[in-house]
């Protein structure tokens, strides 16, 4: 199926698409039924990689405007709110860390610092991912420098390449639950769960008091799991002059680095009190990475530093993002909730929370894109429990740990996909299946044992 899996899902989606298209579905309008058929036909097109999502995203965006689904203004709305705002100024404070070599500054200083043997890297790697994630708000570029980090101390301990695959897994596996527990650690998905949350407002210390303390716990569940299941085939002994050497070579701080630091540091100071000063993090995160281009306080990003916003993936998110709101307003949420979903809404909180992470990793199995999929069951999962009159925070965070927290596939999670190869993170589909099983079945203790307990806890039910 590989080598005609495009044509395939290109054929599959069209085919399906017009099938809603004219199918007589009672109960939705013909705005909720255009909305369903577009819908639909683009989630099978991000599942089955037709095209560079961002060119199915423009796709889905023209064809809810052209067929007049709804207002212009709705579908574009996202261009409206501080998220894509926060999503470019975070790309560019990446791109500031990465290229003034202040990123591998500090991991170079806590290798030479801390690691000694193979779980002291292990260790090591969930702490640098934990670090570097106040400084760097997207997984992708903290992976990568922590697998260039990786790579020297690979070769340090003369490891076996067993064993060096092993750690390049880690460290794009620890890039999923250490980015969850800041709503800055992924600046692509973390504002767009924000963003269901509303007319609730999830500002940065809302989301750490959220999911703080449940995804610290869940990283520690993933490092014990990694630890347990691969084991080093032999002694690890950590050549720390060779480390030490490397970090040398980096010299003293460079004035670019040290502007960079300064504006970072800031930057955190201002998320961490933004329930204070009542600034949206979105315009502060612009805010600081504009401030990093200008003369003699910034002189860190050039001209060239936007090519590091992915215009692509800001039309995937404005596309994931209609399909919630325009869904909301033409009524299919609603529909899809009441035709597929059971009709009695568990009123257990623990039996709603298995029941949504069922849901979601179902779906999710199928389709695996993680935004494509928080795009239809997180409005639908809305839509089922807002007769209980509960948070929305509750059914969003739920559905949101679920779908990006699972993989079992390496198309399941972008963060697996990108390390996967032998010039990324080494390992094959083999290991992602090996550990992303049994870590399935762990998502339904982070849900039922750490979550909602700790919910409980802060009295968010």
């Amino acid at each position: 199926m590989g080598k005609y899996k495009r044509i395939i899902g290109f054929c599959l989606g069209i085919i399906l698409g017009l099938l809603i298209w004219f199918a007589p579905l009672t109960g939705l309008s013909p705005q909720g039924h255009a909305c369903l058929a577009l819908s639909l036909g683009t989630v099978i097109f991000w599942a089955f990689g037709v095209a560079q999502p961002g060119y199915v995203s423009g796709l889905y965006l023209l064809g809810l405007a052209v067929f007049d689904v709804a207002p212009k203004t709705l579908i574009f709305s996202t261009w409206t709110t501080s998220m894509m705002y926060l999503i470019i100024g975070a790309y560019l404070i990446a791109t500031a860390v990465r290229e003034s070599g202040l990123g591998e500054r500090i991991a170079y200083w806590y290798i030479s610092k801390y690691v000694t043997n193979y779980n002291s890297i292990i260790i090591s790697i969930f702490a640098l991912t934990f670090i570097l994630s106040l400084l760097i708000p997207h997984p992708w570029p903290r992976a990568f420098l922590i697998m260039s980090v990786m790579a020297v101390v690979i070769k340090s301990a003369d490891m076996p390449r067993e064993d060096a695959v092993k750690i390049g897994f880690t460290v794009f596996t620890a890039s999923i639950p250490v980015s969850m527990i800041f709503l800055t650690g992924d600046a692509s998905i973390n504002p767009l769960a924000a963003q269901y949350c509303l007319p609730t407002e999830v500002g940065w210390l809302e989301w750490f008091k959220v999911m703080g303390f449940p995804m610290i716990l869940t990283s520690i569940i993933t490092m014990f799991m990694i630890m347990a299941m691969f084991k080093p085939t032999k002694e690890v002994s950590i050549n720390q002059q060779a480390i030490l050497e490397k970090r040398e070579s980096l010299g003293t701080m460079t004035g670019k680095e040290i502007r960079t630091a300064v504006w970072v540091i800031l930057a955190i100071i201002l998320w961490m009190t933004d329930s204070i000063h009542g600034i949206d993090i979105g315009w502060v995160t612009l805010f600081i990475a504009v401030m990093m281009a200008m003369p003699k306080i910034g002189d860190v990003l050039t001209p060239a530093s936007w090519s590091a916003v992915p215009v692509q993936t800001l039309l995937f998110l404005t596309a994931a993002v209609a399909i919630g709101r325009v869904g909301g307003q033409t009524g299919m949420n609603t529909w899809l909730a009441q035709t597929l979903l059971p009709s009695a809404v568990p009123e257990n909180m623990f039996i709603l929370g298995a029941f949504i992470t069922v849901i979601s990793i179902a779906i999710h199995m199928c389709f695996g894109s993680v935004v494509a999929v928080m795009g239809i069951v997180i409005p639908a999962m809305l839509a089922f429990t807002e007769s209980l009159g509960i948070s929305p925070i509750i059914p969003v965070m739920i559905a949101y740990t679920a779908i990006n927290a699972h993989f079992i596939l390496p198309f399941h999670n972008l963060a697996i996909l990108v390390g996967e190869g032998e010039d990324n993170g080494m390992y094959t589909e083999k290991e992602t299946i090996r550990f992303g099983l049994p870590y399935t079945l762990v998502l339904f203790v982070i849900t039922c044992v750490i979550q909602l307990p700790w919910w409980k806890v802060i009295g968010l039910w």
